[in-house]
This record gives C-alpha cells, structure tokens and sequence, in this order.
C-alpha cells in the first residue's frame, strides 16, 4: 500500500549504479589532468576529462527528459480526472496551481482531489502538505 511515508521511488540502475560510476569516473579523470600537467599525457587526460564530463552529463539528461515527459502526462491525468468528476475543464484553475501541486494531487482518491484541489488555491498548500493531508491514497507505482 503506497502512501505518503513510502511514495518515493528508486530506480536502482540509475540511482546506485550509473549515477555513482559516471561520478568516480569524472573525479578520476580530474586527477589525472592534475597529476599530468605539464607532461607529455596531459592532453590526452583531457580528453578523458571531457568524455568523462559527457559520460556524467548523459544519465542526468535521460533522467531530466523522463521527468518532463511524466509531469506533461501527470498533467493530462489530471485534466482528465477533473473533466470526469466535474465535467468543467481544470485549465481555468491550472494558472492558481504550481506543477508541484499538481503532481502532489494525483495521489489524492477522487473523492477528496476536488475539496483538497479547493483547499490548495485558497491556502497555497506546499507539495508536502498536500501529500500529509491525503486520507486514501491513490497510488502510482509506474512513475519513473
């Protein structure tokens, strides 16, 4: 049963095995740019450095993509679980919504999303609040 206390994900090829590489590799290929200056194999360990520098930044803009992806569709969820318990479309109050509440109301069970939807724009409920105010949860365990 997912809830507040257990939402957050892990995707353990990415978080504890590619992540972590990319990184030691970059720092060690810092380390040789230093111990190789001024010798003959100094532009080779920068060239190191910046496939090293390419290698870091590929997982992280995988990630940052899938992330988008997963707000445009959380979104598009959204739209439509308002459409079907309204029948009134939730553009007009999305410019009153943050992003991060939007994707923090997806948890809530249709028949608290509205009054806590109500309840978010009067107060301007933060993210984490939003979540801790959820009674029955919704979960979501295909999210990246």
């Amino acid at each position: 049963m997912q809830n507040y206390k257990n939402h957050a994900r892990y995707y353990p090829l990415h978080h504890f095995v590619i992540t972590p590489l990319t990184l030691v590799f970059f720092i060690w290929s810092i380390v040789k740019v230093i111990q190789s200056f001024e010798t003959d194999l100094f532009s080779n360990a920068i060239f190191h450095l910046i496939g090293a520098l390419i290698i870091l930044i590929l997982p992280i803009l995988s990630r940052l993509y899938a992330l988008k992806n997963q707000d445009r569709i959380i979104r598009m969820e959204m739209r439509l679980r308002y459409f079907e318990l309204t029948g009134k479309s939730l553009r007009e109050l999305e410019p009153k919504l943050r992003l991060s509440q939007i994707i923090a109301l997806r948890f809530a069970s249709d028949e608290e999303l509205l009054s806590l939807i109500d309840e978010t724009i009067k107060n301007d409920l933060r993210a984490k609040v939003i979540k801790q105010r959820i009674k029955k949860w919704q979960a979501d365990t295909r999210r990246v």
